[in-house]
């Protein structure tokens, strides 16, 4: 990968620098839902990760390949039984989350197979997407690009619900990044952000 795709890749998707920033050099990572292999290639680039990704699909699975990514075909819904617990530093789930269809015990299967846990997701609370709902319309943004009768995003949520559930499952909320494209938001962040990235662990 060229310095001019790593930047590409940062400008295109933003939570990817996010999470390279959380992560030290050589670090293991999981990458669940890890479609064409582009996070785990870019730490690779940046971080020299060393790693795997789990993904279902048979035309990502090519994808990984050609982009040199060790990949596992899995469902993760399923689970991640045939990892060991603390077997990688981080275990990831970028823009994945809100198309799993059990979430709680995916959480807590990334944090027992990996010291910490990252996931990135689009905001639903974010201000474009409550103006649609206003105004009649489910959103679709670069964020949410399916249409309401093709999504695989099936538990869509705000960061007070993510945040929320951290709490109920006891889970530690170590760091948080919220987006606007490229641009990071401080300033009321549930109505002004569009995509968030959060690094989490088991509660003490």
């Amino acid at each position: 990968m060229s310095p001019n795709d790593i930047t590409k890749l940062a400008v295109t998707r933003p939570d990817f620098a996010a999470i390279a920033a959380w992560i030290p050099q050589g670090a293991s990572v999981l990458d669940l839902g890890c479609g064409d292999g582009s996070l785990l290639r870019y730490l690779k680039e940046t971080r020299a990760v060393r790693g795997y990704g789990v993904e279902i699909s048979d035309l990502d699975i090519v994808s990984c390949i050609a982009n040199g990514v060790n990949v596992i075909q899995n469902d993760l819904d399923s689970g991640l039984s045939d990892f060991e617990d603390g077997s990688f530093d981080f275990v990831m789930l970028s823009q994945t989350l809100q198309a799993t269809r059990h979430t709680e015990p995916l959480i807590r299967e990334m944090l027992r197979v990996g010291r910490e846990g990252i996931v990135s997701f689009p905001n639903f609370g974010y201000w474009k997407n409550r103006l649609s709902i206003l105004l009649g319309n489910m959103p679709v943004s670069r964020e949410l690009p399916y249409q309401w009768y093709d999504t695989p995003n099936v538990h869509l949520c705000t960061l007070h619900d993510f945040e929320t559930f951290c709490r109920d499952l006891n889970v530690t909320v170590l760091e948080r990044r919220v987006m606007t494209g490229e641009r990071e938001v401080g300033l009321l962040p549930n109505l002004l952000g569009s995509t968030a990235v959060y690094r989490f662990q088991r509660g003490i």
